[in-house]
């Protein structure tokens, strides 16, 4: 895959940006209503959560436009880190949110207030919820084929709103049906608890990837598979390095060949272990540097890791 193709195949992720904002539009819309018609603050817990898709999903839209942009003299590596800043983002507009639930929530423990209209507040409500999971379900099965962080964040964001508003769902039709008021604001305090571990998980996300962590075990596990391969062809390996940036994996190893091989052969082979990478791992930018195995000075580097 070229570089072209592959700011082309990011452009074309906004395209699912614009639907969490449609998404989001809507179910903000039939949330309050469902929190005006029941003055439930369950439900208004259930909205505010939805105001943070809506933030969330207009931050991805920006860093998903500006991660597509090809690599300059100035960004030579590309752009693709922009991603991590959406999901940070909305990783902290979730503990906000969070925060604001559990507010309004101890206030109407303390003060229970009775529900109305319930039955056609949970009926809006429960089709929130559908849009929300048709919507993430998509979000979700493309970030994780495109490698996105970012739409992958904004869908499981909004399949915990689904679990989320499931569980307000029941609490306040409990709530009808037993005249237990205080159950109201409980449920508030568990979605917040909920939300809360979610944002952590974005944010925590985030600074991994901004922090250069290596890739997951499993795909150093590959790269690890392909140099076995070619030590058997008496070649060795040192100063193994890989990280992540969104949708970009880098891989950088120090080759170490027979002395009696020629620049021309060592270079080829070099080539061969990096398309070999490159394939095995879907894509990746991979960088060698070939030394003399039998040249001391080979070790200085050994213990980069």
């Amino acid at each position: 895959m070229t570089e072209q193709d592959g700011v082309a195949g990011r452009a074309s992720l906004a395209r699912y940006a614009w639907l969490s904002i449609g998404a989001a539009l809507a179910t903000i819309a039939l949330k309050v209503s469902a929190y005006l018609l029941t003055d439930s603050v369950g439900l208004l817990s259930d909205a505010v959560e939805s105001g943070v898709n809506l933030a969330g999903a207009v931050m991805a839209l920006a860093m998903l436009t500006i991660a597509a942009r090809p690599a300059d003299e100035d960004h030579a590596f590309g752009h693709s880190k922009a991603e991590y800043f959406a999901s940070g983002v909305e990783g902290l507009l979730i503990l906000i949110a969070a925060a604001a639930i559990a507010t309004t929530a101890v206030e109407r423990l303390f003060d229970p207030h009775p529900l109305g209209q319930v039955g056609l507040g949970l009926a809006v409500s429960a089709g929130a919820s559908v849009i929300n999971l048709v919507v993430g379900l998509a979000l979700v099965k493309v970030g994780k084929r495109q490698n996105s962080i970012t739409l992958e964040a904004d869908g499981q964001h909004l399949l915990t709103d689904v679990w989320t508003s499931v569980g307000v769902i029941v609490g306040v039709g409990v709530v009808a049906l037993t005249g237990w008021n205080a159950l109201d604001p409980i449920v508030a305090l568990v979605v917040a608890a909920n939300i809360v571990w979610t944002g952590v998980r974005f944010v925590r996300r985030s600074v991994a990837g901004l922090m250069d962590a290596s890739l997951p075990p499993a795909e150093q596990q590959v790269v690890e598979g392909v140099l076995a391969r070619y030590r058997l062809q008496g070649v060795e390996f040192h100063a193994l390095r890989t990280r992540q940036a969104a949708a970009r994996r880098f891989v950088s190893v120090h080759v170490l060949v027979p002395g009696a091989l020629s620049v021309h052969d060592a270079h080829h082979l070099a080539e061969d272990l990096e398309r070999d990478i490159r394939t095995a791992l879907g894509d990746a930018v991979v960088t060698t540097h070939l030394e003399p195995v039998d040249d001391e000075i080979s070790q200085n580097d050994i213990e980069i890791s």
